[in-house]
């Protein structure tokens, strides 16, 4: 049986095949996408801006300072001149909170920094040359394993003395290890690649495979290293600080106005509790941060 050829007619095509009707997204796109599900990361990132925020420009709208003292207004309970109180010396205690969370961010940004330059140059070296110059490179972080990171810190303060540059100083020779061990497993992971084997063929010299091809591939895992970093970082200062080791007067950090709230806990227990809410607000806020980003960047959460 044959069909007439008038009863068919050509199928028009209303789709291009050769246009992407999907636009393709970049790692940081897909990264920050995925960052933008996760509610508890969402949360501390608006915490942390809004603690930013008051660090930065909060003290420009405080009519009182952190150093001056005023006897005559000592201990006065939370009020609208004073919402967090005064504390013995009569000093206003939203304002100390706002310059101590100033040098609290500063240290443990500036911190992770160092720990950044150290570990991506050490680990960077160790990962990709391998052999024995690996060997011998990870013996030396063996070394510095052995012994806990508290006695190391307590050695080099009572060494150096307090103080802002000296604690950058020693968290910058301590707390590089971490970092250091996760660039080269990442290196040692990617040297093998083919697209680095092509970039070798090409005749990529050593700084350029690290550079332009190791490293970049690695900013996943160095983004949250650091952003886990950073309230160790804090709560060491605060620790320091707190046993008298860290930040010295007149400058004010989280850690000293717990040291000095910590004497008046029966009386006033307000000059400790908001410098202690706010260290462990933030500590929170950077782990849900970093939490986070390790899921945004972890390929198995992928789908």
């Amino acid at each position: 049986m044959s069909l007439p050829a008038d009863a068919f007619s050509p199928l028009k095509q209303s789709l291009k095949t050769d246009v992407i009707n999907r636009p393709s997204t970049t790692l940081w796109q897909d990264a920050w996408r995925r960052f933008k599900m996760n509610p508890l990361a969402m949360t501390g990132l608006v915490i942390l801006v809004l603690f930013v925020l008051m660090a930065i420009i909060g003290p420009l709208f405080s009519k009182y300072d952190y150093y001056t003292n005023d006897l005559m207004s000592a201990r006065l309970n939370p009020s609208w001149a004073h919402p967090f109180g005064t504390d013995e010396l009569g000093r206003d205690i939203l304002t100390r909170v706002m310059y101590g969370t100033r040098i609290s961010l500063i240290i443990g940004f500036g911190s992770v920094l160092i720990n950044l330059t150290i570990g991506i140059f050490y680990g960077g070296i160790s990962g990709y040359f391998g052999g024995r110059i690996d060997n011998f490179m990870q013996r030396v972080i063996d070394v510095i394993y052995s012994v806990p990171d508290l006695l190391y810190v307590i050695l080099l303060m009572v060494t150096l003395g307090g103080g802002l540059q000296n604690i950058f100083i020693v968290m910058g020779l301590v707390n590089w290890v971490p970092m250091a061990r996760t660039i080269r497993g990442q290196i040692l992971a990617l040297r093998e690649q083919e697209f680095v084997l092509a970039a070798r063929a090409l005749g990529a010299d050593t700084k350029r495979l690290l550079t332009k091809h190791l490293l970049p591939n690695s900013i996943g895992q160095i983004i949250v290293i650091a952003a886990l970093q950073v309230p160790s970082a804090i709560f060491l200062e605060a620790f320091l600080s707190f046993i008298g080791l860290g930040v010295q007067a007149p400058d004010v950090s989280l850690g000293i106005m717990a040291a000095e709230g910590r004497m008046n806990i029966p009386s006033f227990p307000f000059a400790l509790i908001f410098p202690a809410m706010s260290i462990a607000i933030l500590m929170l806020a950077f782990n849900f941060v970093g939490d986070g980003l390790r899921d945004a960047f972890d390929p198995k959460m992928r789908k």
